[in-house]
């Protein structure tokens, strides 16, 4: 048996954030997928494994260690790989280094999301983070949503936010949260936080909210205020509803209900459901399930030829 081609960014190149985000819009009226995630955990240290099937598109396995602790080492605290399989005869078919797939499937998704639920005249948009996922969201967001006039970040370490900035022609950094809520058309938040760090109080009428960062069942970045005033989205409901701290934890305190969940992007995409006034706060969780994995696998692999 030859090789698997072993696959990473330098192969691709820079992503085509508007060919991405059509590719998942597509994926979303096709058949759906079969969807199962394991969670090991050793103390702080996660083991994720993310598995998709998609009749006529594939099967794709992604596992990757989060190691908080390895920031303090120089070493990277997310790493891993994407196993891919044929579809029509199971055999392997590429391995996909995880930063690539995982790189670009959040920011797609989160952008697909505020492409069906933002406002078409949003103009601000406010990324809370500046790490590696918010470096893509800058690149995404304007490429996608060409409307966008300012970008501004906001990040609890402000040094950390002004080198991202600095990368990146126009792009501002906000001292204060506060203020920049006052002015922002779309929040996304990138955090690796535990608890809330977005105050729902201080959101504005019309608000997008872009929820990336929780991705275990202790996690979170908004407060319940958020949810309280938002019309709930989520990209799927497999791997959010009962996964993620964002939704699992508001649910069991009765801060919200499965029934204010108002749908998914199949949803979205299907126009069974849509932003129903430009006062409205739309709020859509980003879980960043293993067929959006399997979706983004795909386009790499026929840009690489494989």
């Amino acid at each position: 048996m030859a090789a698997l081609p072993y696959i990473t960014a330098d192969d691709v190149g820079k992503c085509d954030w508007p060919r991405l985000v059509d590719a998942l819009q597509a994926g979303h009226r096709g058949a759906a997928p079969e969807i199962a995630d394991q969670f090991l955990h050793r103390g702080d240290d996660v083991m994720l494994s993310r598995a998709a099937w998609i009749d006529g598109l594939g099967v794709g396995v992604k596992s990757v260690t989060v190691l908080p602790g390895n920031t303090g080492k120089g070493l990277p605290s997310v790493q891993g790989a994407m196993l891919i399989f044929d579809d029509a005869t199971g055999a392997p078919r590429a391995l996909i280094d995880s930063e690539l797939i995982t790189r670009w499937k959040t920011a797609a998704d989160s952008v697909l999301g505020a492409r069906l639920l933002a406002r078409e005249d949003a103009k601000h948009l406010l990324i809370v983070g500046a790490g590696s996922v918010a470096a893509s969201l800058i690149e995404a967001y304007p490429a996608v949503l060409p409307g966008l006039e300012r970008i501004t970040i906001w990040n609890r370490t402000t040094a950390k936010a002004q080198t991202l900035a600095a990368a990146h022609s126009g792009v501002e950094v906000a001292s204060d949260l506060h203020a920049a809520l006052a002015d922002a058309d779309i929040v996304s938040t990138a955090t690796m936080s535990s608890a809330p760090v977005l105050p729902g109080a201080l959101l504005r009428p019309g608000t997008h909210v872009d929820l990336i960062g929780a991705f275990t069942d202790t996690m979170r970045e908004a407060d319940d205020e958020v949810l309280r005033r938002g019309r709930l989205f989520v990209d799927a409901r497999e791997t959010t509803v009962d996964h993620i701290g964002e939704l699992t934890i508001p649910l069991a305190a009765g801060t919200i209900s499965r029934t204010d969940i108002q749908g998914d992007l199949r949803d979205l995409v299907a126009g069974s459901v849509k932003r129903d006034s430009m006062e409205e706060i739309t709020v859509f969780k980003n879980g960043g399930g293993a067929h959006l994995d399997l979706m983004t696998a795909d386009l790499i692999l026929t840009i690489c030829g494989v």
